[in-house]
């Protein structure tokens, strides 16, 4: 059967401007479902307020949320929502009847709801769906023995959007992260595996371009990975041991990829090494390709997984012992001087190896935990169950609640003024009496959702798409006269392009076909009224206006400033945690048990301005309008955060299961020379974050110091020797750390180019 040229051509349309036709899936079922239980409670049950809250609810569960993960994940979130749709009519039909109750209430549940957005990007996408659960009865002052009809609407649409769910287009579970994060893992494998081939200097070895190719395949995947991220409006995790595993495992990821664009690719003479480090090379490629599979099917044995992280394990461990005998200790002469810096220098190949081998087993071991989460059982599922090795969900959601109670937090900034300005725009309807007043605080929330330094725009495009909407329907009203039944036909199709107008064409197009829908679903059932349009307008226009002054006042700088701020908090928090790893390191160069205490506390805290960061980056990213920082500049200062924050990170790691070292207090160079490479770098990165909150000049990055490098040397070789005159592994150690510190140090001249303004010194 041939498809008409029409269908096909709004197919195509349709795949072009709504990828994936998720805009698409949710307005169709919103179009079937919505007039179907609007009939129902109100034809054959003749109950109005059944009707209402069955129709309204329908609208929120189907059309303004989309829950990601399993179909049973889905069901059970659908489910909560429900649930929460309950409590929240009852509470609002019981304040509605005292203004002044009803007001403090709105701000406070406003609030609520939009925080409670921060521990979950499920329950940031249900923000505004709980909201209207709220604000439909308590702008609707109604007797308490309406609520049983309330309640029975919102229970009528909730088992509604369950079925819808599930029975009509359901959406594929897949996660849109899982693909590029294997694609990072193969390429990242094929590059590794190319230079341990050329350093083992096999006669199959790949060629110095092959090496380069393969490097610019594993940034390409890198880029492409990071932008998938970026480009959701909330960070694509929840509080489920998957999704928190997840967001870790970006971050992760983008930091592989800096660490292997970062490394040198060979040369036609690829320079010696320990040849512990192929080895490691080798071990890394195969654990990568593991966890590609195990990314591609979570559901796979993770078997091989486990088994290859061994192996890269056992692969470290020996490099380290094979380096530890390497290391040159002996009293100086000209000779042995040049043989300590010659090592020095092939010890770097092992020290790549080791860097990238805490990368990779932090790496493999989210992917396993992901995969042992996905491999539940169906109670378990629907329970909540978690493997353990992960902070109980309350515990992480206090944790990411604590970290947004801070001045600076886009997040908190966008729910005090959306909790004020529904608050605003509920005394605002009581005090007006403006017939229908829940549709005020419907357009302070649609404007709200936006960050401040856009609702202006936002506002004037709600108030043309209403006017223009209002028109559509009072033309409609006219057109149709006193046949009002047309008005059931008119109303799936006004719900259908309703949800397909903002996602396909513009947010102007989805106000309009959202008035319009609101025009015929207020005279179904009543003598056609197009006056009932013109309301529209000033109850919209008002709700606008509410919502710009409360932006403006709540955040008058916009989310350019706040990005900026974030910024400079992560840096100083990172550089921070950075220094603290650093002293945790040395400390086992001392006699003092107290030094040797992992910096728990400044880890925590450098983790809660990341996260801070990265709301005020998403914030960033959805703002229309002009940039005032390229955005390619913003990225990588987001990503020079998630690069100095793991740096501290494989410190730590580094030592935390080593043994202690000399404890001698008087042979303290190497310490106070490494201690001194980490106070030069932290202390750049805390100018910078002085730059980037224009406190001061972005500092010239600091550049590489040979006289220290050659007193380390010297100082490793005096101090960190056993009894026998042998090398010890806290001597590799404590050269890998000033190596760490390197890396560090190396990302600088790339920051200090994305933070400065275009054409300054």
């Amino acid at each position: 059967m041939r498809v008409p040229g029409w269908i096909a051509w709004v197919v195509a349309w349709l795949r072009a401007h709504d990828p994936g036709l998720a805009a698409t899936r949710r307005a169709g079922r919103t179009a079937l479902v919505m007039p179907a239980l609007f009939a129902l409670c109100s034809e054959v049950f003749h109950s109005p307020a059944m009707a209402s809250f069955a129709a309204f609810g329908s609208f929120s569960m189907l059309l303004l949320v989309e829950f990601p993960g399993t179909m049973v994940q889905r069901v059970r979130a659908h489910l909560s929502l429900g649930v929460s749709w309950g409590v929240l009519i009852c509470l609002g039909t019981l304040v509605a009847h005292r203004t002044w109750l009803g007001v403090a209430v709105t701000v406070v549940v406003g609030f609520l709801v939009l925080f409670s957005g921060i521990v979950s990007s499920v329950l940031a996408g249900s923000a505004t769906a709980l909201l209207l659960a709220f604000v439909l009865p308590v702008t609707s002052p109604a007797p308490l023995s309406v609520l049983p009809d309330r309640l029975a609407g919102a229970g009528l649409a909730t088992a509604a959007a369950v079925l819808a769910v599930c029975l009509l287009w359901p959406r594929p579970s897949v996660d849109p992260l899982c693909a590029p994060a294997a694609r990072v893992c193969r390429a990242a494998s094929a590059r590794i595996r190319a230079e341990a081939s050329r350093l083992d200097h096999g006669a199959d070895a790949p060629g110095a371009e092959q090496c380069r190719a393969a490097a610019e395949q594993a940034a390409r995947a890198g880029v492409d990975l990071r932008r998938a991220f970026d480009a959701t409006p909330y960070r694509p995790t929840g509080l489920s041991i998957t999704s928190r595993a997840l967001v870790r495992l970006i971050d992760e990821l983008t930091w592989l990829a800096r660490v292997l664009a970062d490394t040198p690719t060979s040369t036609d003479d690829p320079p010696p090494c320990d040849p512990a480090a192929p080895a490691v090379r080798r071990a890394l490629a195969d654990v990568l390709d593991r966890a590609a599979e195990l990314l591609e099917d979570l559901r796979a044995d993770p078997e091989r997984l486990r088994l290859a992280s061994d192996g890269l394990r056992a692969a470290v461990v020996r490099m380290e012992r094979s380096s530890t005998g390497l290391l040159p200790v002996r009293r100086p002469t000209a000779a042995a001087r040049t043989d300590v810096d010659a090592f020095v220098a092939t010890l770097d190949l092992s020290f790549r190896a080791q860097e990238l081998g805490f990368a990779v087993l932090q790496i493999a071991g989210n992917i396993h935990l992901a995969a042992a989460a996905e491999q539940r059982s169906w109670p378990e599922r629907l329970l909540g169950r978690e493997p353990g090795a992960l902070t109980e969900p309350l515990a992480a959601a206090r944790e990411r609640a604590a970290a947004h109670l801070q001045p600076h937090s886009v997040w908190l900034h966008n729910s005090l003024r959306g909790a004020v300005g529904l608050g605003i725009a509920v005394a605002l309807a009581d005090v007006t009496a403006v017939q229908h007043s829940f549709w005020i605080v419907l357009g302070t929330l649609s404007v709200l959702r936006s960050s401040a330094l856009n609702t202006g725009q936002n506002a004037m495009r709600a108030v043309l798409g209403t006017v223009a909407g209002s028109i559509i329907g009072a033309g409609l009203l006219q057109l149709i006269g006193h046949h009002g039944t047309l008005l059931w036909f008119l109303l799936p199709l006004a719900i259908l392009l309703a949800g397909i107008a903002p996602a396909a064409i513009s947010f102007t197009a989805g106000q309009a076909a959202f008035t319009v829908t609101l025009v015929v679903l207020f005279n179904i059932g009543h003598n056609p009224d197009w006056h009932i349009a013109l309301l529209r307008v000033q109850d919209i226009g008002l709700g606008c206006g509410v919502s710009v002054l409360v932006a403006l006042f709540f955040w008058p700088r916009g989310a350019g400033a706040a990005v900026e701020r974030a910024l400079a908090d992560a840096y100083r928090e990172s550089a921070r945690y950075l220094a603290g790893a650093v002293e945790y390191a040395v400390g086992h160069c001392t006699a003092d048990p107290a030094a040797t205490s992992a910096p728990v506390p400044q880890g925590r805290e450098a983790a809660a301005s990341a996260r801070r960061l990265d709301d005020a980056f998403r914030s960033y990213l959805a703002e229309r309008g002009s940039k005032p920082m390229p955005l390619a500049n913003l990225t990588a200062l987001v990503t020079g955060v998630v690069g100095l924050r793991l740096v501290a990170d494989a410190v730590v790691s580094l030592w935390r299961h080593s043994a202690q070292g000399r404890t001698e207090v008087e042979r303290t160079d190497a310490r106070l020379e490494i201690l001194g490479a980490a106070t030069r770098v932290t202390d750049w990165y805390r100018g910078l974050a002085a730059g980037l909150d224009r406190e001061a000049d972005i500092p010239a990055p600091v550049p590489t110091d040979a006289a220290a490098l050659a007193r380390l040397v010297a100082s490793v070789r005096h101090d960190l020797s056993d009894e026998r005159g042998q090398a010890t592994g806290t001597a590799v150690r404590i050269i890998w750390t000033g190596d760490h510190i390197d890396v560090a140090r190396r990302l600088q001249p790339g920051l200090a180019a994305a933070a400065r303004p275009k054409g300054s010194g």
